[in-house]
């Protein structure tokens, strides 16, 4: 039996958030996850700039360590393609240098990505890391919650549980009480992808808004080698209304569509086509209770628009790390005061939760998108306007009025 004050579930990217963040703050915890590293994980794989800001704000040496792996790909932009076909190129940050700044942004397969942050946490002495250990009960303690594996060779004794375990989580859904909604859920499918055409000179990530999945859509990211990230999604609730097959959907966009046939025209697809969940964060839950938090996908915290989880992941093991600290000084694990954490992450995500969804819903619309496209593109000064929402989150509100069309309209 080990008796602790923190225990999280999860070794993703919002389990080691949170157990890295406690550890520099000087609080002991246990890590615990089912899986060997490195292990796969079906994922978009885009790292954006939260997750380096984060990690800098933590110690700089942990980003450098990440900078100077070869598994990743800088990104310096988003190409974002209309249903009527106008692209448009958005760098992240106007007048780069790519030899001279940092990125502002990553792509990672994640089987790469989570190794490195399990290694980081073996780094730390006041982690007690446990892998290849499943949890198969959690029940109430008179400290807070005790856990014990498959094989009865760990019990945990935890004042604070911290659930990062994923979207499909057993107890944010049976005993968090967070039951999936189609109506605030993602379905997708990915496959890797060798040797496709025309991936952008600075690794843009693109986003291409193609009619037949309106309101989802086909994305290509690049990765290192020669690879790419590529895979389409779509709302739940609109693939079961519209009974929509995302895995053939796939191979019709690769295979058939004329749009894109032609690029992936002698690529090599590596491995199998895989599918994954996005508990979406358009939703407002309670992701926090007596002795326990959500963190990440188990908190249903993925950005609506994008299906990007990674940051908001790591946003949420910061802040329940944070929180931790302030139940232990207070001594204080009820409900109540454990309500400061969902308070916080409403303040720091859930206003750009609440604009993505919004964004969501414009993307519904295919003219709208189509006359938005037709605004941006060849228009310099408004690219560079758009440019500014990737760090300006009130510009970025500016979005989803009107009147920030007609002016950009007159821009023209």
């Amino acid at each position: 039996m080990i008796e602790t004050d923190v225990c999280i579930i999860g070794a993703g990217p919002g389990g080691t958030a949170t157990a890295l963040k406690l550890s520099y703050m000087g609080i002991p915890c246990v890590l615990i996850d089912k899986a060997a590293f490195p292990r796969d994980k079906v994922c978009g794989d885009a790292i954006s700039g939260k997750v380096t800001t984060l990690m800098n704000r933590l110690d700089p040496q942990i980003l450098k360590r990440f900078d100077a792996q070869a598994e990743q790909t800088d990104v310096w932009g988003l190409t974002f393609v209309s249903p009527n076909g106008k692209a448009i190129a958005l760098p992240f940050k106007q007048n780069y240098n790519k030899h001279r700044d940092a990125a502002p942004g990553y792509v990672s397969k994640r089987l790469e990505f989570d190794n490195f942050l399990v290694e980081e946490v073996k780094r730390r002495d006041n982690i007690d890391l446990h892998l290849e250990t499943a949890i198969s009960a959690i029940e109430r303690s008179e400290r807070g919650y005790r856990l014990s594996d498959e094989e009865g060779k760990l019990q945990v004794d935890c004042k604070i549980l911290i659930d990062a375990s994923g979207a499909h989580s057993t107890f944010s859904r049976k005993q968090a009480g967070l039951e999936k909604d189609l109506n605030h859920h993602a379905g997708a499918v990915r496959a890797y992808y060798k040797n496709v055409k025309g991936l952008h000179s600075d690794n843009f990530i693109e986003l291409h808004f193609v009619k037949e999945l309106t309101p989802g859509y086909f994305w290509i990211f690049p990765l290192p080698n020669g690879e790419a990230n590529v895979g389409v999604g779509m709302r739940s609730d609109i693939v079961k209304k519209r009974k929509v097959n995302l895995r053939k959907m796939l191979d019709f966009i690769v295979e058939e569509h004329p749009k894109f046939k032609d690029r992936f025209e002698g690529a090599e697809r590596i491995g199998k086509v895989a599918g994954y969940g996005l508990p979406l964060g358009s939703k407002t839950r309670v992701i926090s209770g007596d002795h326990f938090m959500l963190v990440g996908d188990a908190g249903h915290l993925i950005d609506p628009l994008t299906g990007e989880g990674i940051g908001n992941a790591f946003y949420s093991g910061f802040i329940a790390a944070e929180q931790a600290e302030q139940c232990l000084l207070k001594n204080d694990f009820s409900a109540a005061f454990m309500k400061a954490y969902d308070v916080r992450i409403k303040r720091v995500l859930g206003s750009e939760m609440k604009l993505s969804y919004k964004m969501q819903r414009m993307a519904s619309y295919p003219f709208l998108v189509n006359a938005i496209a037709n605004i941006i593109a060849g228009n310099q000064k408004v690219v560079n306007v758009i440019t500014g929402m990737y760090t300006d989150f009130n510009l970025r509100e500016q979005i989803v009025k009107p009147a920030f069309w007609i002016k950009m309209f007159l821009k023209k």
